[in-house]
């Protein structure tokens, strides 16, 4: 498998679903995105916040992969969050930008500054809570996409709820028809 090829399709995936759930969201009031749902993270905007958590920590992290990475390391300014749970936004008009720059942080790291030999070395890496650990880079950035898709998956679950589809959620139409020749 080209994980560069299988990434770019990942980041593509990653930025329509953004997308689609901040439209599903700016629907709502204040006071339905912040409402305490049961959810893990209690409300939408909790879900969202952790989300964006976890890409910056994670992208900040991968910043130190390669000095190529300069769309990662641009996103320095940004807070740095030490807790999965910190609501680091609590509106969500002050949220979306910082959204929409991470999923273009992402697009052009991807697309323009990973290479495919990247994916096959090793990232140590500090947790939050300061554990050392050395995993394949490849893994990460798939742990990077998965966790995304979970989350994402309770906020439509939550959205649902509220009686707001936010379309068609599988990766599956992402992903380019092949092209047979007849008689294959």
């Amino acid at each position: 498998m080209n994980y560069l090829s299988h990434f770019k399709l990942m980041a593509q995936y990653n930025l329509r679903m953004n997308t689609q759930l901040n439209e599903a969201t700016s629907m709502l009031s204040h006071e339905q995105i912040t409402s305490d749902r049961g959810a893990f993270f209690d409300s939408i905007l909790g879900t969202l916040n952790h989300i964006l958590i976890g890409d910056m920590i994670w992208l900040l992290r991968f910043a130190q992969h390669s000095k190529r990475y300069q769309s990662l390391a641009d996103l320095n300014d940004l807070p740095v969050p030490t807790d999965l749970n910190v609501i680091l936004y609590k509106d969500f008009e002050l949220y979306l930008p910082v959204r929409n720059r991470i999923d273009n942080a992402i697009l052009c790291w991807i697309n323009n500054e990973v290479d495919e030999p990247d994916f096959h070395e090793t990232l140590v890496y500090s947790d939050t809570k300061g554990h050392t650990s050395e995993r394949e880079f490849s893994e990460l950035v798939a742990h990077l996409f998965n966790h995304q898709t979970h989350h994402r998956g309770q906020l439509s679950t939550l959205l649902s709820q509220l009686g707001i589809d936010i379309g068609i959620t599988d990766f599956l139409i992402d992903i380019p028809d092949a092209q047979f020749k007849s008689g294959s």
